[in-house]
């Protein structure tokens, strides 16, 4: 009589929570699975994840997701919650990500094994005070380690990468409460110089766009919608339901090496397009079709001393010379209010600011006080790789444990880097910490997932994603983007667009490393049959040469000064202007820094220089319509380039180059002509 009892006041709870917490019409969702158990109720069907034989209020699609999560937190244990709040790595059937190849083997959609541990700072080169483990074991990860955040590095076709993340969905359904796994990436759609672990996956089988400067250069924000909502079909379609993307930083110091990640040094404008990009990911709320999204780096890293990256300790610190602290914080007021899911506070210390000296991630005033309490941010904040092995500035001198309590308090929920959650269950365990914080954080990463529809179908059609991804109907959007992306910056006496029959000397120039020569000649394009492309300056009527400066990668940094001249760039000044000189030209010059080219354009250039364009990643093809005129440029500059390196190095860093003065630019934000009709 008593097991009666009970069954029936369970069969009165659901019951009532159907008729008291739900709308009158019930839509059964689409579940997805592999080993959980159906449990049905009339019509309707539920997962039993955790294999209990019961409908758990977690497991009960009907009701509100706050009570899902709720319930759900109730049932995991401190070691299930403190794995829960790492995200790390993880990596394919041999694919080696932070490690020499250990095999010849193609990458698979199967899981890799090993562990990836480093005791070394993969960004300054220095020992780690203990080993770090970058990434986990797929299978220990998941059932010893209670991971379920995890960032996919690997470059692989659409249909591996599916059949990959249906295989990590069907190994968390099968371990313990049945809790899918969350799959971020760094940007996969953008033509980009520096594609690197962290930064950008660079040129991948989705479809193909300009890079974030060259998406701000279009000024259109209509096709910035289009653009987040082609690349969220894509996403979602493989399985990547969070993005590391996308960058509210300003690029108001030219020399900082992460400039090619922004959209540029007007905070008003980053405001709309970091609007039209978090709505077009996420859509006005998370759903089932959403790509979460989480904004960086808060509260900006675009003014570091130097131009220098906080990845380092040289280049630690942010100053705001200029005094405007409050300008950088433009563009993340405009990604709360279109609801980002998550934002990523940087590794700098800040400068001539009111806030302790301390990296943001350990800075309670920057995160509680000014992200939450000021700002209203409800979401997830989310660390950057590695603050507490690899980048404690201003917390050095703490053990690994105060560096995670410190955080902790200071308001982070999710931390990046390490796979290996020994340390902070220590913290955790220790009575170091309020265990109220980690419960804070577990509820806000369920909520997450239970928003993004995980909990009823983590799973994705393999053939579907092989069939949208890269699709023409997708990258015919993208190469419209590419050519609004490009700017015309001067057109003597309307050189352009050639509109007679013209030979063309195509040249693209970029020292790679490794390769002996940087010459790349162009030809064999379909384009307007005005144009004839040859493969001798001597043969041509106009010589067009395409010039992308070799800076240094960000990690190949040493801390030695930051230039934007060319020549400090990978590029023979000496070649470019004897080439130049031949035959009437077209400069071309790809931006991923407000190079300064004065040592190619100058006043005994310019009688040869007859048109000079700006790219920002882009194609050939696209580069070609401008020039023959298939295509009218549109495109406007996303900011103000020097005049001079000696400008470039003694300008203030957190002022944008449009506000710098009149001895400051060259070409200027927002500046960009067009053909005459």
């Amino acid at each position: 009589m008593k097991t009666f009892n009970i069954s029936l006041s369970l069969t009165f709870l659901i019951v009532a929570n159907v008729i008291f917490a739900q709308p009158k019409k019930i839509s059964q969702p689409t579940l997805g699975f592999r080993s959980a158990q159906i449990l049905k109720i009339g019509s309707l069907q539920f997962k039993d994840l955790n294999k209990n034989g019961k409908l758990d209020a977690y497991e009960d699609w009907r009701l509100p997701y706050n009570e899902r999560a709720k319930d759900l937190l109730s049932k995991m244990s401190v070691e299930e919650k403190v794995g829960f709040m790492l995200i790390s790595t993880t990596r394919m059937q041999n694919d080696w990500s932070f490690e020499g190849p250990k095999s010849k083997a193609p990458i698979e959609s199967g899981f890799n094994e090993d562990d990836a541990v480093q005791s070394m700072n993969m960004f300054t080169r220095k020992p780690l005070p203990v080993p770090m483990m970058m990434s986990a074991g797929t299978t220990k990860g998941v059932t010893q380690f209670h991971l379920r955040h995890f960032i996919l590095r690997a470059n692989v076709s659409a249909r591996m990468m599916a059949e990959w993340a249906n295989n990590l969905q069907a190994l968390c359904e099968k371990d313990g409460l049945g809790i899918p796994a969350i799959i971020a990436s760094n940007p996969r759609n953008h033509i980009t110089k520096d594609a690197s672990i962290g930064l950008s996956v660079g040129a991948t089988t989705f479809s193909t766009w300009p890079g974030e400067l060259g998406l701000s250069a279009t000024r259109d924000l209509k096709l910035i919608r289009t653009f987040a909502e082609t690349a969220r079909l894509e996403w979602a379609a493989v399985g990547l339901r969070k993005g590391y993307m996308y960058m509210a930083d300003l690029s108001t110091e030219p020399r900082w090496q992460r400039v090619e990640g922004t959209f540029g040094e007007n905070a008003e404008w980053v405001a709309k397009m970091m609007h039209e990009i978090v709505i077009g990911f996420q859509g006005t709320k998370l759903s089932s079709t959403s790509v979460a999204l989480t904004t960086k780096h808060f509260p900006g890293g675009g003014a570091g001393v130097g131009g220098q990256d906080p990845h380092f300790d040289w280049g630690k610190f942010e100053h705001f010379p200029g005094k405007m602290f409050q300008n950088n914080l433009i563009p993340f007021k405009a990604a709360i209010k279109a609801g980002t899911s998550a934002i990523m506070p940087y590794y700098s210390v800040p400068l001539d600011t009111k806030y302790e000296k301390i990296a943001y991630a350990y800075n309670k005033p920057i995160i509680t006080g000014l992200l939450r309490d000021s700002l209203g941010f409800q979401g997830i904040i989310n660390s950057d790789t590695g603050p507490i092995e690899m980048m404690p500035w201003g917390a050095e001198t703490l053990t690994i444990q105060e560096r995670y309590k410190r955080t902790l308090e200071a308001g982070v929920n999710l931390y990046s880097g390490t796979a290996d959650p020994t340390k902070l269950l220590e913290t955790v365990t220790s009575g170091m910490v309020d265990i109220k914080l980690v419960d804070n954080s577990v509820y806000r990463l369920l909520m997450e997932k239970f928003e993004l529809g995980l909990f009823e179908n983590p799973y994705v059609d393999v053939d579907y994603a092989s069939k949208i991804v890269g699709s023409s109907a997708l990258q015919e959007k993208a190469d419209l983007a590419m050519r609004k992306s490009i700017v015309l910056l001067r057109n003597e006496n309307n050189f352009l667009p050639i509109t007679t029959k013209t030979k063309v000397y195509f040249e693209s120039y970029f020292q790679n490393r490794g390769e002996k020569s940087a010459s790349t000649i162009i030809d064999g394009l379909k384009i307007s049959n005005n144009v004839q492309l040859v493969t001798s300056p001597e043969e041509a009527d106009i010589i067009l040469v395409w010039i992308t400066p070799g800076s240094k990668s960000l990690f190949e940094a040493n801390g030695s000064p930051l230039f934007l001249s060319l020549s400090k760039n990978g590029v023979d000044i000496n070649y470019i202007n004897q080439l130049t000189a031949k035959k009437p030209t077209i400069l071309a010059v790809n931006y991923t820094n407000p190079w300064v080219i004065d040592e190619i354009y100058n006043e005994q250039s310019k009688g040869n220089i007859k048109a000079v364009i700006a790219t920002f990643g882009t194609k050939p093809e696209a580069l070609l319509d401008i020039v023959t005129g298939k295509f009218n440029p549109t495109g406007k500059m996303p900011f103000t380039t020097p005049i001079s390196e000696e400008q470039a190095q003694k300008q203030l860093s957190d002022v944008p180059g449009y506000m710098k003065g009149k001895q400051y630019g060259l070409f200027w934000y927002d500046e960009g002509l067009t053909y005459k009709k």
